[in-house]
C-alpha cells in the first residue's frame, strides 16, 4: 500500500508542477500584454505567486523529506510575504512617476499628498 501512496503523491506533484508552471506562463504573458502599470503589477503577483505556490507544493509531494519540506515551507512564507510588498511598491512608484491612469482608479485617497510633499498616508511631513 505504501507504493500506491507514493505513487498517487507523485502523479498529483506532477499536475501541481505543470498548473504552477502553466500559471507562471500566464504571468508572464500578462505583463508583456497587459496596457497599464496597473494591471501589470496584478498580472506580476497574483497569478505568479499561486504559481509558485503550487510549484512548492508539487515539488514537496515529489521529494517528501523533512529538510527538503523545511526548506521548501519556508520558500513559501517568503513568497506570501514578500509579493505584496512588491506590488505595493510597484504601484507607488507608477503612481508617483505618473504613469497610471488616474481615471482607471475607483478612488485616489493619494490626491494632493503626492505633489504637497506629503507621506502617503492623508498625513502632512512635520516641520
Amino acid at each position: 500500500m505504501p507504493g500506491v501512496l507514493a505513487t498517487i503523491a507523485d502523479w498529483l506533484g506532477a499536475v501541481c508542477l505543470v498548473a504552477g508552471a502553466l500559471l507562471a506562463l500566464c504571468a508572464g504573458i500578462g505583463v508583456l500584454r497587459f496596457p497599464d502599470a496597473l494591471s501589470r503589477m496584478h498580472a506580476a503577483t497574483k497569478p505568479q505567486v499561486l504559481g509558485v505556490l503550487l510549484l512548492l507544493l508539487g515539488i514537496a509531494l515529489r521529494l517528501r523529506s523533512r529538510a527538503d519540506l523545511g526548506m521548501i515551507l519556508l520558500v513559501g512564507v517568503f513568497q506570501l510575504a514578500t509579493a505584496p510588498v512588491a506590488a505595493q511598491m510597484i504601484a507607488r512608484a507608477a503612481y508617483r512617476s505618473g504613469r497610471l491612469d488616474r481615471g482607471l482608479l475607483d478612488a485616489d485617497e493619494l490626491a494632493g499628498t503626492e505633489s504637497t510633499g506629503g507621506r502617503g498616508d492623508g498625513r502632512s511631513r512635520p516641520g
